[in-house]
């Protein structure tokens, strides 16, 4: 083997391997887009069921059609009764996106839509999915507690019924709102690892569950949805703002990273911390206790100023750093973060899911089928010789 021959690890940084309509992330610019709509500005009007039917029917609902929506995702919620039997039979110390993905493969066996491949039928599911998914975060969460499962509420939105069904007490209408903007800011992010990973199956013609469950595992992994967890373990870990620059000392000195700062596009602040940020803070003075959100604010001061002194670049403030706060105020377990960061990006899932099946004239989907450039090894350059296992 050629030692000096270059070896490819590039993540497919830098290649476009499809085009979409569905949104758009501007790095450079700070920049996110749905369906043409800026996400701030949804976040600052919308509700979470609007965006859910803009990005999958490609337009804003008139209000007979939010209506219909609002109704379509209050039936879908429940879950089968099997399945909450099973979640029982899992153990509780069980890594929560592994039930939820194992959940999302269940579904599909009671799913006839599953039998069917037409864009309204993968349409009708991904509602589904959407509807139940948070009803089997929340189960899950009480299961695993020796609590009973709280069933849906029909007159409840889909932000406020998640944390009724999580906690048993109906949230008031500002935490109900801030948990909403929320799901609308993670609800979708174009080409992220999870979104590749359910339009790689969904270019075989599997199922929407196929689809979104490999996603979820995708999702799971701690360089994509685990980040605002381990943001609020980094926050526990420093305990007090005066500890802050000791620990950005000895986290850049190690070699170490601050979770939170950075991302993969951003070139710049990530728009939707900025809105989570104020969200955090409110709410920790709802409880009377910011310190949380207070921690959080001095980190992102004194570690992207430690980052450009020792690393001569600026460094920006992602997503999951404001949101593992808001979360944890809230009052959602550390480890749900991740799930509920599904809950949310599921739609999104969901539409790429539909765009890469039926989108345009072509005939769709299109196999993803990349190649890989083969560089040898114990051999050299030429094939190995093949020796008998009693002769090695």
């Amino acid at each position: 083997m050629d030692a000096c021959r270059p070896i490819l690890n590039t993540g497919l940084r830098g290649f476009t391997v499809a085009t979409t309509r569905i949104s758009d992330v501007d790095g450079a610019i700070g920049k996110l887009v749905y369906r043409g709509y800026l996400a701030k500005d949804l976040a600052d009007t919308a509700t979470f069921e609007e965006v859910i039917y803009l990005l999958l029917y490609e337009r804003l609902p008139v209000k007979k059609e939010l209506e219909e929506l609002k109704a379509l995702l209050a039936r879908e919620a429940d879950v089968p009764e099997s399945i909450l039997k099973s979640l029982a039979l899992s153990p509780s110390d069980a890594l929560p996106m592994d039930v939820l993905q194992a959940a999302v493969m269940m579904l599909a066996q009671y799913d006839p839509d599953a039998k069917e491949h037409s864009k309204e039928a993968a349409t009708r599911m991904g509602i589904r999915l959407i509807a139940k998914l948070p009803t089997i975060v929340a189960a899950w969460d009480r299961i695993r507690n020796g609590r009973k499962p709280v069933s849906p509420s029909p007159d409840l939105s889909l932000a406020a019924n998640f944390l009724y069904m999580l906690t048993g007490r109906k949230p008031d209408d500002e935490v109900t709102g801030f948990f909403d903007t929320a799901l609308i800011l993670h609800a979708e992010h174009s080409f992220n690892a999870s979104t590749f990973s359910a339009r790689q199956v969904a270019s075989t013609k599997a199922h929407i569950y196929a689809a979104v469950s490999a996603a979820v595992g995708s999702l799971s992994g701690a360089l994509h949805g685990g980040a605002n967890t381990r943001v609020m373990l980094m926050l526990q870990e420093i305990g007090s703002v005066e500890k802050v620059e000791d620990y950005v000392k000895r986290v850049l000195e190690s070699g170490g990273v601050i979770m939170g700062l950075g991302h993969a596009v951003y070139q710049t602040d990530d728009p939707r911390a900025h809105i989570l940020a104020p969200m955090s803070r409110k709410m920790g003075e709802r409880i009377g206790d910011t310190k949380w959100y207070d921690l959080s604010k001095h980190l992102e001061k004194i570690g992207k100023a430690a980052f450009e002194n020792k690393k001569g670049r600026e460094i920006y403030v992602n997503v999951d750093f404001y949101s593992a706060s808001l979360y944890y105020y809230m009052g959602i377990p550390v480890d749900l973060f991740t799930p509920v960061f599904a809950i949310a990006r599921v739609v999104g899932w969901s539409a790429h899911v539909i765009e890469e099946q039926f989108a345009g004239a072509a005939p769709k989907p299109i196999l993803y089928r990349p190649e890989a450039e083969y560089i040898g090894d114990y051999c050299g350059p030429e094939e190995c010789s093949f020796t008998p296992i009693d002769q090695r």
